[in-house]
């Protein structure tokens, strides 16, 4: 069974848009088991239900921005394995040099193409 059909990966994005755009791409990667939330609470509460294996979220979010996400996802006994990408417009070398200090996998700069999503996600979990 290809990598892509049980792989669980959550998509973190306060913009409806936004999130249906990557679920959209992830869909046309064939990668069937996706969730979403809306920000970085709502992620760590669905997360403590259903576990997954790739968290992606977007940078810039109330509430709880995607590097918070990542800390709280990182000091969590439970969440501390699961691979992050941080998504975003804003790809300053301080929040990513501050997202690797966190213990971020790997990052992709909007807007992206689904090619890039991919070579992204296969950077940390390998072949889809």
């Amino acid at each position: 069974m290809a990598l892509r059909d049980q792989i669980r990966i959550m998509v973190v994005d306060d913009m409806s848009t936004s999130r249906g755009l990557i679920t959209q791409a992830l869909d046309g990667l064939g990668v069937q088991h996706v969730s979403t939330a809306e920000d970085g609470a709502d992620a760590l509460a669905a997360l403590a239900k259903a576990p997954v294996h790739l968290v992606i979220s977007d940078y810039n979010m109330p509430n709880m921005d995607g590097l918070k996400l990542l800390h709280h996802l990182r000091s969590g006994a439970k969440t501390k394995g699961v691979g992050f990408i941080l998504i975003t417009g804003r790809a300053e070398q301080q929040i990513i040099d501050y997202g690797k200090k966190l213990g971020m996998n790997n990052f992709l700069k909007k807007p992206f193409e689904p090619a890039d999503l991919r070579k992204c996600i296969e950077t940390v979990v390998g072949p889809l």
